[in-house]
């Protein structure tokens, strides 16, 4: 029993005694911050991944947006632009003393009535061509293989489609598969019937939903060009009492109706242009239908890169058909891409540096982003809403950067 208390006695001892502190190489290291992927982000490092995180999905929830409401946004914009456009004539007639309502009605009448008539001018060239496409595939064909025919000799596609089927025999014998054996041919699936009566609905939906975009469109022109600067007064007084948010907000007002109305007038300038060398070079040739094709390439013009394009295949492959020639079809299309490069590379370059001043790049890039979200109506306002853009990044502080990127 002594024993035992004695025992709890020394162990009481040593509790009681006062332990060894830890070394001060131990008590560094435990002070020391964490480092490594483990390591916990600083207050500051976690509040700019926050931020940068948010910026992200906002820019996502941007685009899908864009991409949900482009039915509504398309005419939207587009007769923001054509408002913006059409609003120094308006002015102009109030300076002689012409009421803006009337002068409104004047000019939307006089739009209106100007594309009907251009519109039923040329409505017999434009029915000539698209009777003209059902023979156009077949007779392009039967030149591809008259080409290929010619002279005896095996065309490249086929020694390549030769060794194809040589390759694709030596690896069936490697694999002990017998190099005659017939495989079973799957049944033939007859193609689906042509069913006019759907076809003709399918046109005349889509013939109506167009219709009724472009009175939207003409609408929302009207009463933008009626109203006048009472939607930019009220912006600048939605922008609070402080008077220097009021004048960042009118300078960018005023730019952004300088820039679009410049960039309007800049287009309207040079598809006109290219549209009256077109219809020169085209009568010149010979080529039929030479209005339809010089409107449509004023048109195709408004879109940059891809226009051109498109109206040297469409026309160079109507110059086939025509005159039956590769070298007039050539021709026809070469003829199609000097004019637009003559126009696009003097003209539309220099009024696009002095009006707009971006980068060819982040035009490009511009334009395949707007191509992938809105398709044809992308490549038609991009360029637009990005100088918009680039007016906007460069009066706000926080977006400073952006308008360096977009800028020459």
């Amino acid at each position: 029993m002594n024993s035992i208390s004695a025992d709890a006695t020394v162990d009481a001892g040593d509790a009681a005694a006062p332990q060894p502190g830890p070394t001060p190489a131990a008590q560094a290291a435990a002070e020391a911050p964490m480092t490594g992927p483990l390591a916990p982000l600083a207050p500051h490092s976690a509040t700019h991944v926050r931020s940068l995180c948010l910026r992200i999905l906002t820019v996502l929830a941007l685009v899908f947006a864009l991409q949900w409401g482009q039915k509504f946004l398309i005419p939207l914009v587009f007769g923001i632009f054509i408002a913006y456009t059409l609003n120094p004539l308006v002015v102009w007639l109030e300076r002689i003393r012409v009421p803006r309502l009337f002068g409104t009605c004047l000019i939307m009448a006089t739009l209106v009535l100007g594309l009907a008539q251009v519109g039923y001018s040329l409505r017999g060239e434009f029915q000539s061509i698209m009777e003209r496409l059902p023979a156009a595939a077949h007779q392009l064909s039967r030149a591809i293989v008259n080409a290929k025919s010619q002279g005896g000799q095996t065309s490249t596609i086929q020694k390549m489609q030769a060794a194809a089927n040589e390759i694709e025999s030596a690896a069936g014998q490697a694999a002990g598969v017998r190099p005659d054996a017939k495989r079973q041919a799957p049944a033939a699936v007859a193609p689906p019937s042509f069913q006019l009566s759907e076809w003709i609905w399918t046109g005349s939906m889509g013939a109506m939903i167009f219709i009724g975009q472009a009175t939207m469109v003409a609408f929302l022109v009207f009463f933008l060009l009626l109203s006048g600067d009472k939607f930019k007064r009220k912006l600048v007084k939605l922008t609070g009492p402080s008077l220097s948010n009021k004048k960042i907000a009118l300078s960018i007002l005023l730019e952004i109706n300088s820039s679009i109305q410049s960039y309007m007038f800049m287009l309207l300038v040079t598809n006109s242009l290219l549209a009256v060398l077109m219809w020169i070079a085209f009568r010149w040739i010979g080529l039929e239908n030479a209005g339809a094709w010089a409107l449509a390439g004023g048109f195709l013009h408004i879109i940059p890169y891809f226009g051109p394009l498109l109206i040297a295949l469409a026309t160079g492959i109507t110059a086939f058909m025509q005159f039956d020639s590769f070298y007039m079809m050539l021709l026809v299309a070469a003829t199609t891409l000097a004019i637009a490069t003559l126009v696009g590379t003097f003209v539309t370059t220099w009024m696009t540096g002095r009006i707009a001043k971006m980068n060819a790049a982040a035009v490009f890039i511009v334009l395949l982003f707007w191509g992938w979200l809105w398709g044809v109506w992308g490549l038609l306002l991009g360029i637009p809403i990005i100088v918009i853009v680039k007016v906007v990044a460069k009066q706000v502080e926080g977006m400073h950067a952006i308008a360096e990127l977009l800028s020459d």
